[in-house]
């Protein structure tokens, strides 16, 4: 092995990171719904968080980010909120948080609250005003209320499509009966946006941060936070097919990305550094380059952004090596740590995704009829192998729950237990993300293998999950939760989150390999075995050659 050549995320003098836990982080998301379910209702709630703290502790990760679980229609599954200040009674109280608060921060865990800032709920107490106001009153303003186009305002006001299928903008009824203005809703029809342009919006958010902070939050996970702001004069926009949801890299989308949320999170940083303990903002913003992310994260802005470019890049050597050299320079140049993902609420688990063989555009999800359908051992074996690449990196990096349990996409739901409005919107053209939020599995012989007490789920799960469960998993060496235990023990003990990575260039183009603060991380990502150099193997994605690394593994080593 040759003397490595290129260094990258080395700080300038000026530039170098702080202790903020938030830097090196590993985060762990909560989807409440499908975690744990203490009262046997099906839905998982917070109690059902604080009795596996436990688990998590030992698992070893940081913080939890907690997926909504504010009051809620549950028409999105919490992403549709109508009490930004309030526990729904399906997950809870306000006395659950505090207690589940409380008890991750004696066992050193942080936690880090959902905020859905684009849009409400209709049955928002605001947005009930609305309609029950006048055009261009008080109450209207706060969200994005339009007069139609047309002889009699029968058309929208422009074309605008929502994410979920179907126009953006749904017409109202007035009290007397007649069609009224249109409000605009970039999901779902019972999700109206705010117009961000109105101070007493600003205002409400602000209250809304510090009911939270106060409370001991330890900071936010911002749903949508390329939203927000739109162009003055909502201009009409047709994306480009072939450009993705953001619009390409040159294309400005009129209701993305727009220059005026800056604004608004330098105004919340200011709120956040009130507050003792480096609370931290995380922007959930898909936008069509990693440099334009990092716009995100300057230093009197948010603190991370979640790396989407990373998750959506292809098991390829190149393709990664590209996307982690880019980040480890876009994002140290502003100061921030580069954030690293693979699955979340809303996209394939990368157990399957990695073994896909189509195309899967985001948010399209997989079911029974879909194209490409993944090999499950393939799949599985690439997602170790890709977990132990993005946990030697240096930044943060984020888990969704199940993943350290080797959890696939549940392909096979029934139609008529599909929840996810984008299959309603869609009607059935794409499946949407049910199949990535199917309550995990604790416990192979309990009923819904231990999810709920009564044996109760909100989405059906599969037979499989038994081989799965945490229990099967918990003594086995060589198991997924195994591998993600030893993976996050060495990560912390070795200081990678604080490291430099340096690329190794000469063990062949289907190799990424690169060190760490003393590790070398190898991972094959051919056809065929590699060799092995000299060095004591720390651990292994999956079982070892007679002196190679096998395909679609990943091994750290300690050299010399």
């Amino acid at each position: 092995m040759s003397t490595p050549e290129l260094t990258v995320a080395a700080p300038s003098q000026d530039e170098t990171p702080g202790s903020e836990w938030w830097r090196t982080a590993v985060i762990y998301q909560i989807y409440p719904r499908s975690f744990a379910d203490t009262n046997g209702d099906g839905i998982g709630d917070l109690a059902g968080v604080t009795a596996h703290l436990d688990d998590l502790q030992e698992l070893g990760v940081d913080a939890i980010w907690l997926s909504p679980f504010q009051r809620s229609p549950q028409k999105d599954a919490g992403y549709d909120v109508s009490d930004y200040c309030d526990v729904d009674p399906l997950f809870g109280t306000l006395a659950d948080f505090d207690a589940m608060l409380a008890a991750s921060h004696a066992r050193g865990i942080r936690i880090i609250v959902d905020l859905v800032p684009n849009h409400s709920s209709d049955q928002h107490e605001w947005f009930q005003e609305a309609l029950a106001a006048a055009p261009g009153s008080r109450e209207r303003a706060r969200y994005m209320f339009r007069d139609g186009t047309g002889a009699n305002g029968e058309l929208p006001p422009n074309n605008w499509e929502s994410v979920f299928g179907g126009p953006a903008w749904t017409r109202t009824t007035d009290p007397d009966g007649t069609p009224g203005q249109w409000y605009l809703h970039l999901f779902d029809t019972s999700q109206p946006d705010f117009d961000w342009s109105n101070e007493e919006v600003r205002e409400e958010f602000r209250r809304v941060l510090r009911f939270w902070l106060d409370r001991g939050a330890d900071g936010f996970r911002v749903d949508v936070a390329h939203g927000l702001v739109k162009e003055a004069g909502l201009p009409d926009y047709t994306p480009n097919p072939d450009a993705g949801s953001m619009g390409g890299d040159e294309a400005s989308v009129p209701y993305w990305g727009q220059p005026g949320v800056h604004e608004i999170y330098r105004d919340w940083h200011e709120v956040l550094a009130e507050y003792d303990g480096d609370r931290a903002l995380c922007a959930e913003a898909w936008l069509p380059t990693i440099a334009k992310t990092a716009l995100w994260v300057r230093r009197d802005e948010m603190h991370q952004a979640f790396n989407f470019e990373y998750l959506e890049t292809a098991w390829d050597a190149a393709a990664l090596r590209a996307v982690v050299t880019e980040s480890l320079r876009a994002y140290p140049a502003v100061g921030a740590p580069s954030t690293w993902v693979l699955s979340n609420h809303d996209v394939v688990r990368h157990a399957s995704r990695l073994a896909l063989t189509a195309e899967n555009p985001q948010g399209a999800g997989i079911g029974p009829k879909s194209e490409g359908q993944p090999i499950p051992e393939v799949g599985l074996r690439r997602a170790r192998a890709a977990t132990s690449v993005m946990l030697a990196l240096p930044g943060s990096a984020y888990l969704y729950q199940g993943e350290e349990l080797g959890l696939p996409e549940v392909i096979d739901l029934p139609d008529e237990a599909r929840q996810d409005p984008t299959w309603f919107r869609t009607k059935g053209e794409r499946y949407g993300r049910d199949g990535c939020r199917v309550p995990i599995p604790w416990t192979a012989a309990a009923p819904a293998y231990g999810f709920s007490p009564d044996g109760e789920s909100w989405l059906p799960q599969p037979a499989e999950w038994a081989s799965l469960a945490r229990d099967v998993q918990q003594d086995q060496p060589d198991s997924t939760l195994s591998l993600y235990r030893d993976l996050l023990a060495e990560r912390r003990a070795r200081s990678l989150g604080a490291g430099a990575l340096t690329w190794i260039d000469d063990l062949g183009p289907e190799v990424l390999a690169f060190t760490n603060s003393g590790v070398t991380v190898i991972a094959n990502l051919g056809d065929a075995a590699v060799p092995l150099p000299e060095g004591r193997v720390i651990l292994s994605s999956g079982p070892l050659g007679a002196g190679s690394i096998p395909t679609d593994t990943t091994v750290w080593l300690e050299q010399s």
